[in-house]
């Protein structure tokens, strides 16, 4: 039913096979659109959107309300709701 099909990438204009393996998998997945991208451009995008650029994330100090252990969180706590350190959530989680 599929074919493999020649592109051109839209970033780096380098001719790409569009296998029909490929095609298939997009056809599973929904997706409607052929990828614009080569692999090489596919994937150096997805380490620049996703890679090590990120920020760390900012934690907060706070004093566990069950056993009044000092704890880092990686939320601003509002003061209105009890805030646990890992061990005692954990032992209170319901999940």
């Amino acid at each position: 039913m599929y074919q493999d099909k020649t592109i051109s990438c839209r970033e780096c204009g380098a001719d790409f096979i569009f296998t029909a393996s490929e095609q298939e998998f997009y056809a599973e997945k929904g997706f409607t659109n052929e990828p614009g991208r080569c692999p090489r451009c596919r994937a150096a995008r997805r380490q620049r959107n996703n890679g090590g650029s990120r920020a760390p994330r900012e934690m907060y100090s706070v004093i566990c309300a069950e056993c009044g252990a000092e704890t880092e969180v990686p939320f601003r706590p509002s003061g209105d709701r009890p805030v646990y350190c890992r061990d005692c959530f954990s032992k209170n989680s319901r999940y």
